[in-house]
């Protein structure tokens, strides 16, 4: 009896030391790919989001010189986004076979060189073609990341991952914001409009920054020597668990990743979600000096303030939804802060009461991000993880036509933005009821899954 005693005592030491020594590993792997790859992507697709929407700043002055009409600016703007759109599948199976490195390498070398060009526009056509193009060569980026974030981070780690990198998308804005003012200020200098330096000098850090993802970015962990093989044991380990647990795993093929009604699901949850963000980001800084009589500097200044306070928020949100384990609230208390933010800007009369409510808004969507972000990963592994999230992203980005398009249009049909403003309770209450929806039916699948092997003889 004492003898078995100490055996289970000796057993329950062991199993201690164990769990106590993988946790470090853990820690110390986590810390390390952190450290080494967030930095990296985080630039990258800062960059990537601050010449999709620097159009908004470079509109104010841009729309004049050139005669463009709201409709114009919102069908180009758009149009970025169906480009994205079509060759979002297609770029992300490149990514497989070509590695993470050299492919966003690739996408960031000629989205610059793009973003760049549009300095040259003149016409309605050359402005919508150049947005177009702008939109294929960035197609993959996003979903290309988020696929790269599943070979360094369990799932239980992911949220904060996503947002660590992420925070990259507010603070775009601080960024373009702090400089718009400055650029568009340069007008006149050799015989350039201050738009035109706008695309020139915030196009050409892609193309440089292209070399350095190439030089830093390891395709996956098996190729690094800045982790040991028990760090790499463990997160091999950690990563087969979440394949194993999720709904399309490394055995499901390309048509089975894009048939999953899951994927439908929460394509739909950030088209809806994204829709908003993008009425918001293209008509932001218009709307801000309608009610305020603001400078371009000062719209600026304040967009910089927003993109500080959105990145604290989605910091916040990631980092709680993986300590409570929740995702379902994490996103769906955000969207209904979004949806009151839009209807109270666009009744307001009060300029605070228009920035304040419009804050609220943006804030609200970024923190949103990681959880929902982490989301897709649940029930997607593999090859099926790279065609759903591209899949997922291909479905969310026609919103990016769909949120500047109805704006413009509204604008041109009734003077103002408030009835673009009112439309915007619809998809932002609809994305809250989506995902509601989306983590029932993962939560019922999981439940199928833990009692099958109960109600087995």
């Amino acid at each position: 009896m004492a003898d078995d005693v100490e055996a289970s005592a000796e057993a329950a030491q062991h199993a201690k030391m164990l769990f106590t020594e993988g946790t470090a590993l853990g820690i110390s792997a986590q810390r390390k790919a952190s450290l080494r790859l967030i930095p990296v992507i985080a630039i990258g697709y800062g960059l990537a989001y601050m010449d999709r929407v620097n159009i908004s700043f470079a509109s104010l002055q841009m729309n004049r010189d050139l005669h463009f009409s709201a409709s114009v600016y919102g069908m180009g703007a758009g149009l970025f986004f169906i480009g994205y759109a079509l060759c979002e599948v297609p770029s992300n199976l490149l990514l497989l076979r070509f590695g993470a490195k050299r492919w966003l390498a690739r996408i960031m070398f000629t989205w610059g060189l793009l973003a760049a060009a549009m300095m040259f526009v003149r016409t309605p056509i050359e402005f919508n073609v150049l947005r177009f193009l702008l939109g294929m060569a960035e197609a993959g980026f996003f979903p290309g990341v988020i696929y790269y974030l599943t070979l360094w981070f369990p799932a239980r780690t992911r949220a904060r991952a996503v947002s660590r990198f992420y925070i990259a998308l507010p603070l775009s804005s601080t960024v373009m914001g702090s400089v718009a003012g400055w650029l568009i200020g340069l007008s006149g200098k050799w015989g350039l409009s201050g738009w035109q330096w706008l695309f020139l000098l915030e196009g050409l850090p892609a193309v440089l920054f292209s070399f350095i993802i190439l030089w830093l970015l390891p395709d996956n962990p098996h190729r690094v020597s800045w982790l040991t093989a028990d760090e790499k044991a463990w997160l091999q380990r950690q990563l087969d668990e979440d394949s194993s647990h999720a709904h399309l795993g490394h055995s499901a093929g390309v048509r089975q990743a894009l048939a999953s009604p899951k994927v439908w699901m929460i394509g739909l949850f950030f088209f809806c979600a994204l829709t908003c963000n993008y009425c918001y980001s293209f008509s932001a800084p218009a709307i801000l000096q309608t009610a305020t009589g603001w400078t371009v500097a000062q719209v600026g200044f304040v967009v910089a303030i927003f993109g500080l306070a959105g990145a604290v928020a989605m910091l916040i949100g990631g980092a709680n939804s993986d300590r409570t384990g929740e995702r379902s609230l994490h996103c769906i208390v955000p969207c209904c802060v979004m949806a009151l933010g839009y209807l109270v800007a666009s009744y307001a009369r009060a300029p605070w009461l228009v920035v304040g409510s419009l804050a609220a808004s943006f804030i609200a969507y970024n923190a949103l991000q990681g959880p929902a972000l982490s989301v897709p990963t649940q029930f997607l592994a593999g090859r099926a993880a790279a065609a759903g999230i591209a899949a997922m992203n291909t479905i969310t980005m026609f919103s990016g036509f769909v949120g500047p398009y109805w704006m413009g249009l509204m604008k041109d049909a009734t003077g103002t933005y408030q009835a673009g403003l009112r439309g915007l309770l619809l998809p932002s209450l609809g994305a809250a009821a989506v995902m509601g929806l989306l983590m029932r039916s993962l939560a019922q699948g999981q439940i199928i899954v833990e009692a099958g092997p109960r109600q087995s003889p």
